[in-house]
């Protein structure tokens, strides 16, 4: 479903992306043990990274920085989506912790997963993306809308773009094919610049989770690992 381009993947050669399809899913606003699960997962990546330097040198957040720098991009002002996600849980210099957010179903499932694989993982809505779908190095120039955000600007950063141009990146998402109580159809993608090995394993209990989560049948979820 999605190709990595030749310039990103020398850049990050054991980039891989996993990823799972699920039609027919039912968005909700909340569910409480999904949340509890959440939280439960951010207490548990504070307890083994419990400072900024412990969290960064994470294999797969460190693998995202090194990719980045080699684009000419400093991840300290555009880090990961995982390492944005488990910032939230450390204290800062007040000895004050900011927590997670809660969105709705399919995104929190979005941010267990991230916290659970310190990968930077994507959710789309399918019915807002146009094949071919492709993660490429962002031109000079681009940019979008990103989900409460003003403009991002997505020059040199990893990016997902369909035929209409760029969607997505590791570090922030645009509004254009962002989850809402009314998807249907969802993209789910696990970005691992460290080319986890277990990656396939991850893939099959982050399908799962979406199963549980999502209210869909087993065979309306499809997997698929690019590299």
């Amino acid at each position: 479903m999605i190709s990595i381009d030749q310039q990103l993947k020398t850049v990050a050669p054991k980039l891989r992306l996993g990823i799972v399809v699920a039609d027919g899913i039912v968005v909700q606003k909340r569910d409480d043990v999904l949340w509890s699960d959440l939280k439960r997962q951010g207490r548990t990546l504070a307890k083994q990274y419990p400072t900024r330097e412990a969290l960064r040198q994470a294999p797969e957040i460190s693998a995202l920085d090194r990719a980045y720098r080699s684009l000419g991009v400093d991840p300290r002002r555009y880090p990961g989506s995982a390492e944005a996600l488990g910032l939230r849980m450390l204290s800062d210099d007040q000895g004050k912790v900011k927590g997670l957010y809660q969105i709705n179903t399919a995104v929190d499932a979005n941010n267990l997963v991230s916290l659970q694989t310190l990968c930077s993982v994507g959710v789309y809505d399918l019915k807002n993306l146009h094949e071919p779908l492709v993660f490429r190095v962002g031109q000079v120039g681009e940019g979008y809308t990103g989900i409460g955000k003003e403009k991002v600007s997505i020059a040199n950063l990893p990016v997902f773009a369909d035929a209409n141009g760029p969607y997505g990146s590791p570090t922030a998402d645009s509004n254009r094919a962002m989850i809402t109580l009314e998807t249907k159809r969802m993209m789910l993608v696990i970005i691992s610049f460290a080319g986890d090995a277990l990656l396939d394993l991850k893939v099959s209990d982050t399908s799962d989770m979406l199963q549980e989560y999502l209210n869909v049948s087993h065979n309306h979820v499809s997997t698929q690992i690019v590299e």
